[in-house]
């Protein structure tokens, strides 16, 4: 861990704030004229980052850190450039505005995000158990997940009231069954992978095991900014909180995604509970 913790601390907030806010692949902030240039800048300069790091004395232990942050940024792009989703719903004439619409299409973004995430972690010369995509303790990680995903199973229909949900029934939540454990575990997967999956193991070397775990939560919780499936987004912030710091611990004590991304899952039951009841009738 470093001598002065809170300049890489708050370095790396900033430049993870800037590409999960700034350039987020869902609800991006610069106008489309603008999105374009500035997002392929920012990959240039992640990269000759990453290249010139191994060049500059006391730079050498951000060069994973860098090419992590080039990572997401690409995959991100690719998600939010490439209109797969649509094209996917309209061959299959599923539309957007249903269950199965939006499963799909978290889906479709969950696999090119994967797919890049995998290919530039390769071409770096690391392997997919370096983004904790291994067994780990897998015993305990699937025990504590299938444990914290059947409590939140438990909790989800009293707490989708509270994200604006409309009209819950258990004659109209069970056809949305398929398509919302679809939804709610390609989401928890993205985003563990995304997150605690491309940062934390460099993030913990930087900032060690606890300030590591703790830089990732704030440009996670604001890379839900301007979501509108939830009737408070203060509310959704105070959820997410707590949530992320946990997520990260599990993936730390299992040594790997697998726990934390049953627990996510889990967590996005009653947020997407609500989302589905939102949803103009077929």
């Amino acid at each position: 861990m470093t001598r002065k913790p809170w300049i890489p601390f708050l370095l790396i907030t900033l430049l993870s704030l800037l590409i999960f806010v700034v350039f987020s692949h869902m609800r991006p902030l610069l106008p489309a004229p603008w999105d374009v240039p500035f997002r392929l800048a920012l990959l240039l300069l992640l990269f000759l980052g990453r290249c010139m790091g191994g060049k500059i004395t006391g730079m050498e232990k951000y060069r994973g850190l860098l090419y992590a942050f080039f990572t997401a940024s690409a995959a991100m792009a690719v998600d939010y450039l490439l209109p797969t989703g649509p094209w996917l719903l309209r061959r299959l004439a599923i539309p957007l505005t249903s269950p199965w619409g939006l499963a799909l299409d978290k889906l479709d973004s969950t696999l090119l995000l994967t797919a890049m995430i995998l290919l530039l972690t390769r071409l770096s010369g690391k392997h997919p158990r370096d983004l904790y995509l291994r067994k780990g303790n897998l015993r305990q990680g699937l025990l504590l997940g299938f444990l914290l995903f059947a409590l939140c199973t438990l909790g989800a229909l009293p707490m989708a009231s509270l994200f604006g949900a409309k009209n819950l029934s258990f004659a109209r939540i069970l056809p949305w069954i398929p398509s919302m454990l679809l939804f709610v575990l390609a989401n928890a997967f993205n985003e563990e992978l995304l997150f605690r999956g491309l940062f934390l193991r460099d993030t913990s070397t930087i900032l060690g095991k606890t300030f590591g775990n703790v830089v990732l939560v704030l440009p996670f919780v604001l890379h839900h900014t301007g979501v509108t499936y939830s009737a408070s987004t203060a509310l959704l912030f105070l959820f997410l909180f707590p949530l992320a710091f946990l997520w990260g611990c599990l993936t730390q004590k299992a040594g790997s995604l697998w726990g934390s991304v049953l627990f996510h899952a889990g967590t996005d039951l009653p947020v997407v509970l609500a989302l589905f009841s939102q949803l103009p009738p077929p």
